[in-house]
């Protein structure tokens, strides 16, 4: 029994909590592309309210160094599509996009957070199991009280 039970530790601990891991580090990605996303788009309807074709930015090269920039016609702007690729838009274009990719992204962040609850829920299964082989009980609920 107890070869039983270091194999269910050893197959929690190898494979549900790296799997749980693993998801929910991508997880995690896809809400980072989300916000970028999000942040482009409130700065492209800023560009849309002023109504100016220039301007003035800073521009990030990389290790935090940044330098100025100056636009002369913004009406026109690169937008990351995925897999490297960028495509040049208008603002328009570009918030049709933004708003699509954005609603594939949390389609996608959704069914991620159904996988990490599954996992957690084999998580569970197998520890009631290894409970249950060793003859453990339930530690008893500590009565609750009331704040307020």
């Amino acid at each position: 029994m107890a070869q039983k039970v270091l194999q269910y530790e050893r197959f929690i601990s190898d494979v549900l909590q790296k799997d749980l891991q693993r998801v929910l580090e991508q997880r995690d990605g896809v809400f980072e592309k989300i916000s970028q996303y999000l942040q482009l788009k409130n700065t492209i309807q800023s560009l849309q309210e002023s109504g100016s074709k220039e301007l003035k930015t800073e521009v990030d090269l990389g290790c935090n160094f940044y330098i100025q920039a100056h636009v002369e016609d913004s009406s026109r702007i690169f937008v990351a599509v995925g897999y490297g690729f960028f495509v040049e838009m208008t603002y328009t274009e570009a918030l049709r996009f933004i708003d699509k990719k954005t609603s594939q992204l949390t389609t996608f962040s959704e069914v991620l957070t159904k996988d990490s609850a599954k996992i957690k829920a084999n998580i569970r299964l197998v520890l009631e199991g290894l409970r249950e082989l060793q003859g453990l009980t339930d530690l008893p609920e500590t009565p609750s009280r009331e704040v307020w």
